[in-house]
């Protein structure tokens, strides 16, 4: 089964056909999540806060990244793979970008990298993309600037809105094979999609864009620090997750798990030969004390 290309995707918008995407962390989802056909996988550096308790996506290193990455990466065959470059892994130079790109995709198996940022990272993604690696874009609300950006939707002013089409068009012009559109009013993502020859992947931006993207515990009811308005909960797995654990706990304590279903035999014959030789081993260990 072929893996899914960047050309794949930019196809999809050219036929008018919508990308779904999702993030996953590990093996297991990866593969759940492949099997369900989505196309394209997000290792987002949101794992931070989804798989490591951190309070925001800052804290997380090249090497949390990589780690997951490859799990990821070994659970799915056929989706292509995004891995999320964490902050300070590109902010500091194209040349660190490149090297810390090339880590995500040589190392770890990704098919391609995402950073956040428009016009002020355009000629790091040239640089990238210059080097074979197939790049996606990040602008509106975005994370790794939560510290100066807060967790407000982006763009509601002309000023505003301008700057995000102009990071749009500098991030196409680069060479970003797709843009994610994060937390901004759906008119403008909308505009966007509409002036830009690439896919536009939308979260909290509206049903206009060529695709979606979500965080794979939001819409599974596993994270509850807080539920973003974008979020649908297309599950809750947390309160199947609770009940299965209360279940086994009961049952252990009335010993009623494990049953004999779940344990192991033993020949009889072997039984009978070893009682004797374990009472008379009792004996000689009691004589010697």
């Amino acid at each position: 089964m072929a893996r899914v290309t960047v050309s794949d995707i930019k196809a999809m918008k050219r036929r008018g056909e919508k990308i779904a995407m999702l993030t996953a962390y590990d093996y297991p989802t990866a593969r759940l999540v492949e099997e369900a056909g989505v196309p394209m996988i997000l290792v987002g550096d949101s794992l931070g806060m989804v798989v490591l308790g951190y309070d925001s996506t800052v804290p997380v290193t090249m090497e949390d990244m990589i780690h997951h990455v490859k799990a990821v990466v070994r659970g799915a065959q056929r989706a292509l793979v995004v891995a999320d470059m964490p902050f300070m892994s590109f902010q500091t130079g194209w040349q660190d970008a490149l090297r810390n790109a090339g880590r995500l995709l040589k190392e770890a198996g990704a098919q391609a990298v995402k950073l956040e940022g428009g016009v002020r990272v355009a000629e790091t993604v040239s640089k990238l993309v210059e080097a074979g690696m197939p790049v996606m874009g990040h602008i509106g609300l975005t994370p790794q600037s939560v510290n100066q950006l807060g967790h407000r939707v982006q763009g509601k002013t002309a000023k505003a809105a301008l700057r995000l089409m102009n990071d749009a068009r500098a991030l196409e012009e680069a060479g970003a094979f797709a843009i994610v559109l994060e937390t901004i009013p759906a008119p403008l993502a909308r505009l966007i999609t509409e002036r830009v020859k690439v896919p536009t992947i939308g979260i909290g931006a509206g049903p206009d864009c060529d695709g979606q993207v979500q965080v794979f515990h939001d819409i599974m009811g596993l994270y509850w620090a807080f539920t973003p308005r974008h979020t649908k909960r297309y599950a809750q797995v947390d309160e199947a997750i609770r009940g299965a654990v209360a279940d086994y706990v009961r049952e252990v304590g009335e010993g009623a798990f494990p049953s004999e279903k779940e344990s192991f035999p033993m020949d009889e014959e072997a039984l009978a030969e070893l009682l004797p030789q374990e009472s008379g081993l009792s004996r000689g260990e009691r004589s010697t004390r």
